[in-house]
């Protein structure tokens, strides 16, 4: 394993369903992460900033504030819109205060007021007793949920660490993992040389995006270095160019590479599918066996066109079958009719 290992290596008999989530968020993070995008400002500079954000999910209180609590998601960042900050407005004063002063008895780790909107004394005051601290944006609601949404999915999405080399071969993103000094990292060069993309060698760091996308990158401290045996540290990115590079790309396919055993049956037809399942993620996995002389970077190219194709709805694999399976039923048909 390189200077940047730690990450899990990948044989075919693994599962990586499961993975593990991040340290919460706080507060604070996601203040200091977004404060400009989101165009804030601490009207409680005296209240915590160090409550946990643990969903990703954003709300609005809605019928909180009408006085119906049972279904209240608790945890979540709430977020006060006009309609909200109207409807306050619009009640008596003690029965505002109650709704409110109800509605942080609940676990919430911040409030948002948007638009820019005035925030009344007591709504401020109601805040810092049950320790929530309240931020207003100068964006509209909407603009707002656009902003802090993805910032929160992708801060708090499910995520592990591999060990293998990824790149994006013609827009492929293709996960190189087998055990060490099997040529990974060089196979990765050998595309980066041929105009593809390195994302991270030796150390990829997955998230789960959604239900079935998962987004790999490199650590921060990697920046597009690779380890060559033999030669030592290289910068992918002063050597080849910024276009030889990319920050993060989708994991599609899984390239297991191996030393050729001469006892194992390797597919042949391309029609057995395997795959690896990671942080619930179904991922097609090949394995390519190596040995001297094959050309493992034009094989990787294949790979790429080839999953192309088949997301374009062309199965190479299965037409043929499909024309073979049809010739031979002609054969037997033709068999069948000769009585002589």
């Amino acid at each position: 394993m390189g200077p940047f290992g730690g990450g899990t290596a990948l044989s075919p008999d693994n599962d990586y369903s499961k993975g593990g989530r991040r340290a919460p968020l706080t507060v604070r993070e996601v203040f200091d992460a977004r404060r400009g995008s989101l165009a804030l400002e601490v009207l409680t500079p005296h209240a915590s900033l160090d409550r946990p954000v643990v969903d990703s999910d954003i709300s609005s209180p809605g019928l909180a504030l009408s006085g119906f609590m049972d279904r209240f998601a608790e945890g979540r960042l709430q977020v006060f819109g006009q309609t909200e900050m109207s409807y306050l407005a619009g009640l008596d004063p003690g029965t505002a205060r109650d709704r409110l002063r109800k509605l942080f008895g609940f676990d919430i780790p911040a409030v948002f007021v948007t638009k820019g909107q005035d925030v009344p004394d007591w709504f401020l005051e109601l805040a810092v007793a049950a320790g929530i601290a309240v931020f207003r944006s100068a964006l509209s609601t909407r603009d707002f949920f656009a902003v802090i949404k993805p910032f929160l999915e992708a801060a708090l999405a499910p995520r592990t660490t591999l060990h293998g080399s990824l790149a994006d071969v013609y827009g492929v993103g293709l996960l190189f993992v087998g055990q060490s000094g099997v040529g990974k990292s060089e196979c990765v060069l050998d595309l980066v040389e041929r105009g593809h993309r390195l994302v991270a060698d030796d150390l990829v760091m997955v998230s789960r995006h959604g239900n079935e996308i998962l987004i790999g990158k490199g650590h921060e401290l990697q920046s597009h270095h690779m380890e060559i045996r033999g030669i030592g540290i290289i910068d992918v990115a002063a050597l080849f160019g910024i276009r030889a590079i990319r920050l993060q790309k989708r994991i599609e396919v899984i390239v297991h590479l191996e030393y050729w055993d001469v006892d194992r049956n390797y597919g042949r037809t391309g029609l057995e599918r395997d795959s690896t399942n990671i942080l619930g993620v179904n991922v097609p996995r090949l394995t390519v066996p190596l040995n001297p002389g094959k050309n493992i970077t034009v094989v990787s190219e294949v790979i790429a066109m080839n999953h192309l194709l088949r997301y374009a709805g062309v199965d190479a694999a299965a037409a043929f079958d499909q024309r073979v399976r049809a010739a031979m039923t002609s054969v037997q048909e033709y068999l069948e009719q000769d009585y002589e």
